[in-house]
């Protein structure tokens, strides 16, 4: 009896010190990914912040890179809001369409995906914020490298694919359901000759949405081993202890919305080619009432004089 307690000690020991080493592993893995803003540095208007109250909003950058380097003038092709609901736990998804002219924090009137190679994430989050009356202060940025390697941790992701997308992707003949693997599901989200830019996003959303769903039901100590292997290829400014809670909770969120913005889009040529919001003060409006429910949202000051210049830059109203 007592060397089968003293087996179950040494089992208990054993099955602890491997815990531990994987947790100090995985705090080593995140802090080596971790980047801070400084928040005197975040531009958040006031009202905003106040209205904003409940919700934690993140902005997803995705990098138009196969390399963990996300310094220097890159792209962020693609540029994901996720608003979180506190109380329901409810997850929001909102594209924003990569060639949508907005004013770019301090640089003038721009593509917002060229906001990331004029000031990285801190310009990318103001741009945002100051355009959509948002209070995002959290960034999540990733490769090409985060997003194949997340999809083969956790043994692919299914989606079903048209007979055109399946042209795009290695190894698939004709539309159906498959399981993609990372390479895949990379080439899946980034499919852009069959048809536009908006079914791009929605393809980077499914990708999402369907990883998400997934890693949902795998255990506690598989997910962390899972995060381990993604935070190289992963820049943000979640502390390692936000990033830890998350994903032990991951069970607990559901997502609900799935779109893009802006709603209203016209399409204008001058030294280059742009989605122009019509008008950036309605599509900011119809956007706070999907993501907080706010009915008959006044946009704030500065957004409507970023839409005003859009007009007299354009002439559509």
């Amino acid at each position: 009896m007592k060397k089968r307690v003293n087996k179950i000690i040494i089992i208990l020991c054993i099955i602890i010190t491997l815990i531990v080493t994987m947790a100090f592993f995985v705090i080593n893995k995140i802090k080596d990914s971790y980047k801070e803003i400084s928040s005197e540095n975040i531009v958040i208007n006031e009202e905003t912040e106040e209205k904003l109250q409940g919700y934690r909003n993140i902005v997803i950058l995705g990098i138009d890179s196969d390399e963990d380097d996300y310094e220097g003038e890159r792209r962020s092709d693609c540029i994901i809001i996720a608003s979180l609901n506190n109380k329901t736990k409810e997850v929001k998804l909102v594209s924003v369409y990569r060639d949508t002219y907005l004013y770019v924090n301090n640089k003038g009137l721009d593509k917002v995906n060229h906001a990331y190679a004029k000031g990285e994430e801190q310009c990318s989050i103001n741009t945002l914020n100051e355009n959509l009356d948002l209070d995002i202060t959290e960034y999540v940025t990733i490769n090409f490298e985060a997003v194949k390697e997340v999809v083969d941790s956790i043994n692919g992701v299914e989606i079903t694919v048209t007979d055109k997308e399946a042209t795009q992707i290695t190894g698939i003949e004709k539309g159906g359901t498959y399981t993609l693997n990372g390479s895949q599901a990379l080439q899946y989200g980034r499919i852009r000759k069959i048809d536009n830019d908006y079914a791009r996003t929605e393809r980077m959303r499914t990708v999402l949405i369907e990883t998400f769903n997934k890693a949902k039901n795998i255990d506690k100590i598989s997910l962390f081993s899972i995060v381990t292997k993604i935070m190289p290829h992963v820049q943000t400014n979640i502390s390692t202890t936000e990033i830890m809670k998350i994903a032990s909770s991951m069970n607990d969120y559901k997502v609900i919305l799935n779109t893009g913005w802006p709603y209203k889009v016209k399409e204008i040529t001058l030294d280059a080619w742009y989605g122009v919001p019509v008008t950036l003060e309605e599509n900011v409006s119809k956007l706070h009432e999907d993501l907080f429910n706010e009915k008959d949202y006044e946009p704030t000051e500065k957004v409507k004089e970023y839409s005003q210049k859009i007009i007299d830059k354009t002439g559509y109203r």
